[in-house]
């Protein structure tokens, strides 16, 4: 029975002249899959970033959502097959990063948008990330996908867009990239890592004509439609005893706003929630439906689109109010404590700044 594909919102693209051509590192992956619904309904080109897994054990869950979009939309759409093609990409393996770059090139000439959008989620506290030797490897392979894979696959595609003297790097991260959140501290440090880092190389490889854009979704968007996985709990951090709330504790809530159509209920002994707070490390991807993922998806997929390939793309683009309220009010406490303790930090200056605050001299040295 073939399927029928998903109706897709309107999006306002940027003008361009030819396709764009996209590379996407998790082309399995459900954003990459609702984005890629856009591109190829508007023309572009996509090279889809796959690991064997994606493709070949079709009993997984995302592979065979994947599998399925591929057979009854790819290579059933009038024109799509020609414009899209798959890929070997294990971002946190160099060698494939750069053979993926390279056939992508191959088949399509050149390479206009790297999407940057592998993720998994390691969920819990600091020290329960160190309670066992396997549990310390958490944090290892946190930074493996979500900070590695990156550079990696960025690593790759500069040499040809440098040489182009054109491109653009995308990459989603998340509003856990300003805030800190209980429960997902692996997670927080390596999006702040990876944001650092592009940072950083937006000023590098900006006279090269490469554009760098950061895009941040709620928090739902790259945790909740990828592989989540959990450290054993200690007891001293149960629910009962540490007031805390930590990520554990409110994902089967977030889960049921999200998802009204999966219950998540207490009494289920293998509800995510449950299987969240077992003793031992269990790794999942949540099941939403796929009227709730293409829902969840659909800000940051029409945002995506606008963004990719535009002449003057923002290097941050928060998506959705909640997101910006959030980053806004983080902003303003970081403001607030700033000007709180502003004469403690002015108080270090030997010498009187701009402003006309305090004015060093020759005592305060003395005094040091």
């Amino acid at each position: 029975m073939t399927r029928t594909a998903p109706a897709i919102p309107s999006c306002k693209f940027p003008s361009h002249v030819n396709p764009r051509i996209w590379l996407l590192s998790s082309g399995a992956s459900p954003i990459a899959i609702a984005l890629s619904r856009q591109l190829l309904a508007h023309g572009d080109v996509v090279a889809f970033g796959v690991q064997a897994s994606d493709t070949l054990d079709t009993s997984a869950g995302r592979a065979a959502d994947f599998t399925l979009f591929w057979t009854q939309e790819v290579l059933v759409n009038e024109g799509w097959k020609d414009r899209a093609k798959l890929v070997r990409l294990d971002g946190r393996k160099m060698g494939q990063c750069q053979a993926a770059v390279a056939e992508a090139i191959t088949l399509f000439r050149r390479l206009d948008i790297l999407f940057c959008c592998s993720s998994q989620a390691i969920v819990g506290a600091v020290e329960e990330l160190s309670s066992t030797s396997r549990s310390t490897t958490l944090i290892r392979d946190q930074f493996e996908t979500n900070y590695f894979g990156h550079v990696n696959i960025i690593k790759a595609a500069l040499p040809s867009m440098r040489e182009r003297h054109s491109g653009h790097i995308i990459l989603l991260s998340g509003i856990t990239g300003h805030l800190g959140t209980p429960g997902l501290g692996a997670y927080c440090a390596s999006q702040w890592a990876i944001e650092g880092l592009c940072d950083s190389l937006s000023y590098e490889v900006a006279p090269f004509n490469i554009k760098m854009t950061i895009v941040q979704p709620n928090l739902e968007i790259n945790v909740l439609t990828n592989q989540i996985t959990t450290a054993p709990q200690l007891p001293q951090y149960a629910p009962d005893i540490n007031p805390a709330p930590l990520f554990r504790d409110i994902i089967g809530g977030l889960l049921d706003r999200v998802d009204a159509t999966t219950a998540h209920e207490s009494s289920n002994e293998h509800s995510d929630q449950c299987r969240f707070s077992s003793d031992k490390i269990v790794s999942v991807y949540p099941e939403l439906s796929e009227e709730t993922k293409l829902q969840l998806l659909a800000e940051t997929v029409n945002a995506l689109a606008a963004i990719g390939g535009h002449d003057n793309p923002p290097a941050r683009h928060i998506v959705g109010h909640e997101a910006v309220a959030s980053v806004k009010e983080k902003l303003k406490t970081v403001s607030e404590e700033l000007e709180d303790f502003l004469e403690v930090s002015y108080s270090v200056d030997l010498q009187q700044p701009r402003g006309g605050h305090r004015q060093g001299s020759e005592e305060d040295a003395k005094n040091l």
